[in-house]
């Protein structure tokens, strides 16, 4: 049975993998990144392992080294398919492991997301969820329909405003709670289907939302009926204080970029106090440990792997993330250290794709195992139930009611 001492392992998927020279990799598979067996290879492994949930990247522009404009690099995997649609693809052929797909809030609207990520839902049976992420600034061209603050750079004056800061994120904050209301539009017996009476469906437990706000006037229903999990997992990755204040409000599952347990035991604290002070104290909020890994058989032997890697990139690889570079027990280390600081599960960066998730699989999970760190199978249906999170009742039928 699953123990609350036991870790909740994610881990995140893109291109061939976090480190920029990993599609160079003997084993890479760059000539599959735009194939949908690529990404179903690498999703059955991950489910072989037990895994909670895969996240899959995703934005409205090309990847670049610089935050707020394209770069010219030719070196670098570029392009990618949506991120939406390849969970829909995998889905079919995966049976327990969650799907998360990001969608971006800024230049996309609730009503698509919501629709997307039900559908999703739907095809996964209870395994969907959202990773929300504000657009970045390099997007903006492929719109124009308005400006959004740049990305911090070095220097005071590349510093976005406190104002603009907490207006884009008060922005996805509307964002989620427009998509999260349009899931609730139906009641879960809204569906009657019964070809004798000629009522396909009861008009009456379909809800406008009636959603009006500084960004979005969205008045619904949903053409998609409630999901099976009733609200799919939302997700959103923070490194300050204004997204961790948007997580604990919005999300499930809070992604946090931890350098150290005495660092990561005040985040934790600091995401608790925004969650109480948001009326969710008695909800449960995970808050997951990002971590960029980057494994051998020794340590010796991962090092060497990063200095391989970074030659062929021509710099040493950097990321927001901190980066583990050691053994599966290191690594197994770290995550039960970062544990008792306050974090419930971990979502891994495999630096290269396919090595580091196999090693994952192969390596990392049996050593948590090992230490009674992990569970021994899946043990339930939906991925809300695998984290430990009940079905919401609907907000509209209990209104009603």
């Amino acid at each position: 049975m699953t123990t609350a001492r036991h870790l909740h392992l994610a881990v995140a998927l893109d291109g061939a993998g976090w480190h920029p020279a990993a599609w160079r990799e003997p084993t890479a598979r760059p000539e599959e990144l735009l194939t949908a067996r690529y990404w179903a290879d690498l999703v059955a492994t991950a489910e072989s392992g037990l895994l909670d949930f895969v996240t899959f990247e995703d934005a409205l522009a090309l990847q670049s080294t610089d935050l707020n404009r394209h770069d010219d690099r030719v070196d670098q995997v570029r392009g990618r398919l949506d991120a939406v649609l390849i969970a829909s693809r995998v889905a079919p052929l995966t049976h327990h492991i969650g799907l998360v797909p990001t969608a971006t809030t800024t230049h996309t609207e609730p009503f698509h997301v919501s629709k997307a990520i039900a559908t999703l839902d739907f095809v996964s049976e209870g395994r969907a969820g959202w990773r929300a992420q504000l657009s970045k600034p390099l997007e903006n061209p492929h719109f124009g329909r308005r400006r959004v603050l740049p990305l911090p750079e070095p220097g005071p004056d590349g510093l976005p405003s406190p104002d603009e800061i907490a207006d884009a994120f008060a922005e996805a904050e509307d964002f989620v709670t427009v998509v999260r209301r349009l899931w609730d539009s139906w009641e879960d017996d809204a569906e009657i289907r019964d070809a004798a009476t000629e009522r396909f469906v009861d008009r009456d437990k379909l809800h406008y939302v009636d959603f009006v706000g500084r960004w979005f006037s969205v008045r619904g229903p949903s053409i998609v009926p409630r999901p099976p999990q009733g609200q799919p997992l939302v997700t959103a990755l923070g490194h300050a204080s204004v997204p961790y204040r948007f997580g604990a409000r919005s999300a499930d599952v809070v992604h946090v970029t931890p350098r150290d347990a005495d660092h990561a035991r005040a985040v934790v604290g600091e995401i608790r106090a925004a969650q109480q002070a948001a009326g969710r104290g008695e909800e449960t909020v995970h808050v997951f440990g990002d971590l960029v890994v980057l494994l051998g058989a020794t340590q010796a032997a991962a090092e060497d792997r990063r200095a391989r890697l970074d030659g062929l990139a021509g710099a040493e690889f950097t990321s927001d993330a901190p980066i583990v570079t050691g053994t599966a027990a290191q690594l197994a280390d770290r995550l039960l250290e970062l544990r008792e600081a306050g974090l419930t599960g971990f979502r891994l960066r495999p630096a290269a794709l396919p090595d580091d998730l196999d090693a994952v699989v192969r390596d990392l999970v049996p050593e948590l195992r090992r230490r009674d760190a992990f569970r021994a199978a899946y043990e339930a249906d939906t991925l809300r139930g695998l984290l430990g999170l009940g079905r919401p009742a609907n907000r509209y039928a209990a209104a009603r009611s």
